[in-house]
């Protein structure tokens, strides 16, 4: 019998069609709906690319008003779920907290699921919603702050900056551009086809379970270091190099030591990751509004060593220049990746209703390289 091809990881491998977002190769260009992504981040909020992703066409107007009324009216939580976000262990992941929270809103949901399109919209732009005010209670219980109720005026990005830096002097909210460069990030993050967590999200859909479920599974695959985990490691990194000195030989080392060097090359873009442009962008005027500098001449002296050091010229995917942005917008570390997560909603849910709409199930085959069948050893009577 002829050796089976294996494809690790399902490299190469189409596994089913998708409208939402694709890859064009022509101009390399990220694009959701069929709109490059770059064009979105300059001219739509991530509310009107949420209602893309889940609409297959922008928001008129009026049809963004409405959406944005729907979306304020579910930003608060309810008791019960504020007290279990509470006692939640401080020294747990906060993926694991946001994943918690997540089957609790399942949980205490009224309704039925059912496969119906518009049930899973309601249910995304719930989560969608409140995911924000989770992931801001959670940072504020860590630095020993209480719950702020969400604003049912600020957009989203600005109304997320609100809850976890206030709204004092010194607050992200009193510039523009630090919530557009936020808001860029989002839309940036929000969809990338059929990705780790994306696909977790379609193949747990595909048995016909609930959306909370195939949420919670999405979750439990960003977490991983080699997927969402990656603009953490991105800012460990540089926190470990220390300074802009000391960037090159930081580099040089892991490479010669074989390390993953994290926040570089991508599976999909081999002409660099589409999306950078925009970020790091965003992430230099952050550093000039923030006394950022020295962030910035690391990740010029990395991405440098990087490209010039390694056969392929391996250059920066999003993680890079999002990480360091983060980290001058005041967030800590271990947050960088439920950020993520609030973006990304809006995309896995897309897939969710996709698969839902043409469903079958995701089943792989596996070639086995284990024992040839054998019996189980007779045991002694005494």
């Amino acid at each position: 019998m002829s050796e089976q091809k294996i494809y690790k990881g399902l490299a190469g491998v189409v596994a089913d069609y998708t409208g939402v977002s694709k890859v064009m190769p022509e101009s390399n260009s990220l694009t959701y709906r069929g709109y490059p992504v770059q064009e979105l981040a300059r001219y739509c909020s991530f509310e009107e690319v949420a209602y893309l992703l889940w609409n297959g066409e922008l928001p008129t107007s009026d049809e963004l008003r409405r959406f944005s009324v729907r979306e304020k009216a579910l930003r608060h939580i309810d008791r019960g779920l504020i007290d279990l976000v509470q006692s939640m262990p401080l020294s747990c992941h906060p993926m694991d907290v946001l994943r918690s929270a997540v089957s609790y809103i399942g949980a205490q949901d009224p309704e039925a699921y059912t496969k119906d399109s518009d049930h899973i919209r309601r249910t995304s732009l719930e989560l969608m919603a409140k995911l924000p005010t989770i992931v801001a209670l959670d940072i504020r219980r860590r630095r020993g702050e209480g719950y702020k109720e969400p604003s049912t005026k600020m957009g989203f990005s600005e109304n997320f900056l609100y809850m976890v830096f206030g709204d004092g002097e010194d607050s992200p909210i009193h510039n523009r551009a630090d919530i557009e460069a936020f808001d860029k990030s989002l839309i940036l993050y929000a969809e990338h086809s059929f990705n780790a967590s994306t696909f977790t999200a379609r193949v747990i859909t595909s048995t016909m379970s609930d959306t909370y479920s195939a949420v919670c599974g999405a979750i439990g695959a960003l977490k991983g270091p080699l997927h969402g985990g990656a603009n953490e490691a991105v800012m460990h990194q540089m926190i470990e190099a220390g300074e802009p000195e000391n960037a090159e030989k930081y580099i040089l080392d892991k490479l010669a030591n074989k390390e993953l060097v994290m926040g570089f090359g991508h599976r999909v873009y081999k002409k660099g990751d589409s999306r950078v442009p925009t970020m790091e962008a965003a992430f230099r005027e952050l550093a000039e509004a923030h006394d950022g500098q020295k962030w910035v001449e690391m990740y010029e002296i990395m991405a440098k060593t990087m490209y010039e050091n390694t056969s392929i010229k391996i250059m920066p995917n999003l993680d890079f220049p999002s990480g360091p942005a983060y980290h001058l917008l005041g967030f800590e570390v271990q947050f960088f990746t439920p950020i993520f997560v609030m973006s990304r909603i809006t995309g896995w849910t897309a897939h969710i209703i996709e698969q839902n709409e043409n469903n079958s199930l995701i089943r792989p085959l596996s070639a086995y390289n284990g024992h040839d069948e054998r019996s189980v050893p007779a045991k002694s009577i005494d």
